[in-house]
């Protein structure tokens, strides 16, 4: 009996030392089985702490991760950052393909996909490391990171060949999130910090050690360094902020109702805008009307009413037969800015019966609630009866029905004899110039891509009460932007959304952006300097005891195998009188190679 009480006795004490010894055994495998698809509880950490934990093939893969995961990061950015021109980027591949479909996000779904999955693999790898195992990443994986590693170079290079100004929207989108993507960088370094402080401690040689603390310590000194070269118009002294800039419906409000139509117009004067925007052309009969592309084929039936003209020129339709078609089922049928399913049935109702506006109906709209009217007029083709009067047409139709002051002449063709003609037109630019040109043009706004954002320059023309309008500006971001730059209005598709804007997004004063940027990167580096102490004291301060010989566990990477061929023997002589005191037990473990 007491020898049996003693073996149980002993048997506890191995069960408990083995169970401290493989606390980790099950994160690790589950690591292992995520990464490298190796589920089995195995040591495969053999090398030397401090070593290469990894073959040059792995070495490789990881490296080729944590390239993959920098470049997926800039595409997914880029592309989120440019939802502002999603509908442009849609309709250029219904032109380009024949057919409509939400290419854009479908495109921002995939990139946000692949690199969650990059991610996830890249915290899988650096766990691993952590806890002192090899990477031995499985093939599927590697296909993976090839494929997302091609999609988003193959995106970003077609991208910037066709779209090469939406890296301008990258820049001005950093100076809203340049402060919250350093707070996160940062704090990224500083959880980095526990893997890198580790292997320092652990590792023999001492080039290994001052080449891994020396890139860590670049990369965090320069992140710290980065906020000297940040500039945001919406850093500024308190009290200089000036008012919200006035909001002018782009083609009326095409989130709502059919672009360029009566119930668009109409829509946006609901909102709260303070001007509408349209394009005219001038039908074969003399009759001004709104059309914005060249043909009708975009935003009309005309395939199905007028099946052999689909790619002629609009203006050379007349004014009875741009009435027989309809100008709002393709709203509802394709949905361009996903909000058909957020209307009312009344309004849906509505939008499928429209049709094409004159200028004359247009203007109505706008005289009867007030409102400042911009519009660009395009020239008819050659050979077309008003290909030499359509500006002189289109003037008397303005005349006519609506007060000329709520009118901003966009127009550059002939602005003299405009100006001439009716000097109460507030006549608009689309191009930036010196101050001098746009007096003597009498120039009193101008009309500029938001791309062309410039708070000194805004400020400049200001000066001279040369006010600036900003298009199209559809996402709260940029509009917070706009604000702060000193913009006077924007022309916008989201006129409902950013009509409920009642402050910038994003607005601090230099001392409380210094103050964050100061805290940032005194508390980091409190606690990566905190995090090497730990490690250090932790490799000089943890004994374990073996008998009566004291050795330094390895920490995580310390393993033993738990296969079958494991064998456990308590050493203990029967024939002994007295057995061994339970501190003294000596205990081995046999592994079969």
């Amino acid at each position: 009996m007491p020898v049996t009480r003693l073996k149980l006795g002993k048997l506890k004490v191995v069960r408990r030392q083995l169970l401290q010894r493989y606390e980790h055994q099950p994160f690790v495998s589950c690591l292992a089985g995520l990464y490298g698809c190796q589920w089995r509880r195995y040591q495969r950490a053999k090398a030397q702490p401090g070593e290469c934990c990894c073959s040059k093939v792995e070495c490789g893969s990881f490296g080729l991760l944590i390239l993959t995961f920098f470049l997926s990061f800039v595409f997914l950015y880029f592309w989120s950052e440019a939802q502002n021109d999603y509908n442009d980027f849609d309709w250029f591949n219904f032109g380009t393909l024949g057919f409509w479909f939400p290419w854009s996000l479908v495109l921002l779904v995939v990139a946000a996909a692949l690199f969650t999955y990059i991610a996830l693999l890249l915290v899988l790898a650096v766990c691993l490391l952590s806890e002192g195992q090899r990477l031995y990443l499985h093939w599927s994986h590697k296909t993976g990171i090839v494929v997302t590693l091609v999609f988003s170079v193959t995106a970003t290079a077609i991208l910037s060949d066709l779209w090469s100004k939406e890296w301008k929207t990258l820049l001005l989108s950093l100076q809203v999130t340049a402060p919250f993507l350093h707070l996160a960088a940062v704090s990224l370094m500083a959880i980095l910090s526990w893997p890198i402080a580790l292997h320092f401690f652990r590792m023999n040689k001492k080039v290994r050690q001052v080449a891994v603390l020396g890139l860590f310590l670049s990369f965090l000194f320069s992140l710290y360094l980065v906020p000297l070269g940040m500039y945001s118009p919406c850093i500024k002294e308190a009290g200089t902020l000036g008012p919200a800039p006035h909001l002018i419906g782009h083609r009326g409000a095409p989130m709502l109702a059919p672009e360029n139509t009566v119930m668009s117009f109409e829509k946006a004067v609901e909102a709260g805008g303070e001007g509408l925007e349209t394009d005219v052309t001038i039908s074969y009969d003399g009759i001004p009307f709104l059309m914005h592309d060249s043909t009708l084929k975009r935003t009309t039936n005309v395939a199905e009413v007028f099946p052999n003209r689909t790619h002629l020129d609009a203006s050379m339709f007349t004014w009875a037969e741009l009435q027989q078609l309809n100008a709002g089922k393709w709203f509802l049928s394709r949905d361009p800015f996903g909000t058909v399913s957020v209307l009312p049935e009344a309004d849906r109702s509505k939008a499928q019966n429209q049709s094409i506006p004159s200028l004359a109906q247009f203007l109505e709209v706008a005289a009867r609630s007030g409102k400042l009217v911009l519009f660009d007029l395009r020239r008819p083709p050659y050979g077309h009866p008003y290909s030499q009067s359509y500006i002189n047409t289109t003037l008397q139709v303005v005349q006519d029905y609506i007060n000329s002051s709520q009118v901003l002449w966009l127009p550059s063709e002939d602005r003299d004899l405009v100006h001439a003609a009716d000097p109460e037109l507030q006549q608009t630019s689309g191009q930036k110039a010196s101050i001098q040109e746009l007096m003597d043009d009498h120039i009193t706004r101008l009309n500029l891509h938001y791309s062309k954002m410039s708070q000194q320059q805004i400020s400049k023309y200001q000066s001279v009460n040369i006010t600036t309008n900003l298009y199209v500006i559809s996402q709260p971001w940029l509009y917070t932007l706009s604000w702060c730059a000193g913009a006077q209005s924007v022309t916008t598709n989201s006129i409902h959304i950013l009509s409920n804007i009642n402050k910038p997004l994003f607005l601090m004063t230099p001392e409380e952006y210094s103050l964050m940027w100061i805290v940032t990167d005194f508390v980091s580096a409190f606690l990566i300097f905190a995090i090497f102490i730990f490690h250090w004291w932790r490799e000089r301060g943890l004994p374990f005891w073996s008998g009566s010989i004291q050795t330094h566990e390895n920490g995580p990477y310390s393993k033993f195998r738990t296969d079958s061929s494991e064998v456990i023997c308590v050493c203990w002589n029967p024939l002994h009188s007295d057995p061994p005191a339970a501190p003294n037990v000596s205990l081995s473990l046999v592994f079969d190679p």
